[in-house]
């Protein structure tokens, strides 16, 4: 059976919230990490990590999520600090602008030199696709300002594929490797994912500018569903399909042929949802069922930052690899 991350959606609840500072502060740790681990690990909330995983690597610095906010209307809500998923669907289902930013390059500064502080060597920080945000432009000016060797890799994607390249990051972390190392591993995991996406309607990508104007006439096509990938870091159109049934299964489809492509035993699969988890539960039932000895699939919320512009009813799906061993290394770290 697929695995569900808790998560309640009270749709359409009142709620009530004074205005938000824009550059929230990281959450630093006090503890001192184990000396084994060098290099601490640094990525921004569109990575769409398991709230537990994160729990068990941030308490001595390892890990760090700075927040990407979110702006509806006039309130401005960090991830991961507020519960914002019931009033993005509320601003979306009533036209009420939603738009995102980058974090301040004075949030990276902070999580940079609370891990110099901790006694780490060095930070990889792993963030969304360039061409979706400036969170890495960022993150760099943060590192040039801390006088600490701080690598900065744009993931150049997103959601779940963006978080499996940042576990791959801190298992080769833990298990004492360089910072170029601990890189390494985290690129060779971010090229073998995948996201592939249904969205129905595309005008929030349109609005947010994360897709053209000629892609997004699909969506004002009469009975045409877009399924969606990233590639080379940019949303882009994949296949027209006439209606929504017929664009879930297709996706079902696709992400089958991919994880039938892969190594045997190593496909891995995330699926986001928003606002929809019971059509993700059976999107994740059914590639569980087609995908023989493919671990459980992990089902979680998009994240806001993401929600807010892919909209009510998003399905996506991140097909990635298990392992990935460094490049002539015999006794890498098995990946999380």
């Amino acid at each position: 059976m697929p695995h569900r991350d808790p998560a309640g959606w009270p749709w359409l609840k009142e709620r009530l919230s004074g205005l938000r500072q824009a550059a929230r502060p990281v959450m630093v740790p006090e503890t001192v990490p184990a000396a084994v681990v060098r290099t601490a690990v640094v990525t921004d909330s569109a990575a769409a990590l398991p709230a537990d995983w994160v729990r068990g690597l941030a308490a001595d610095g390892r890990l760090t999520v700075v927040p990407m906010p979110v702006m509806v209307g006039a309130e401005i809500y960090g991830e991961g600090e507020d519960d914002i998923a019931d009033t993005i669907a509320v601003a979306l289902a009533s036209g009420k602008p939603v738009k995102t930013s980058r974090p301040s390059p004075g949030q990276f500064e902070q999580a940079y030199l609370a891990a110099r502080r901790l006694g780490y060597e060095s930070v990889v920080s792993v963030h969304i696709s360039g061409e979706l945000s400036g969170t890495a432009d960022s993150a760099r000016l943060a590192a040039a300002r801390v006088g600490f060797p701080v690598e900065i890799l744009d993931s150049r994607t997103v959601g779940m594929a963006q978080g499996m390249g940042v576990q791959a990051a801190a298992a080769a972390a833990a298990d004492g490797r360089t910072a170029a190392q601990v890189r390494e591993y985290a690129e060779q995991r971010l090229a073998l994912a995948r996201v592939y996406f249904y969205v129905p309607s595309l005008e929030q990508l349109r609005r947010g500018g994360r897709i053209g104007a000629a892609a997004s006439l699909w969506g004002t096509m009469l009975s045409i569903k877009p399924i969606l990938a990233v590639e080379d870091g940019r949303v882009v159109p994949l296949e027209k399909v006439r209606s929504a049934a017929k664009a879930v299964a297709r996706l079902k489809e696709i992400v089958v042929a991919d994880a039938a492509a892969r190594p045997p035993g190593q496909a891995r699969l995330a699926v986001h949802h928003f606002g929809n988890p019971d059509e993700a539960e059976q999107l994740a039932a059914d590639l569980a069922e087609a995908i023989p000895g493919c671990p459980p699939v992990q089902i979680s919320a998009l994240p806001a930052v993401l929600a807010a512009h892919a909209g009510l009813g998003v399905l996506a799906v991140i097909v990635g690899e298990g392992s990935t061993p460094l490049a002539g290394a015999e006794d890498t770290p098995a990946a999380p």
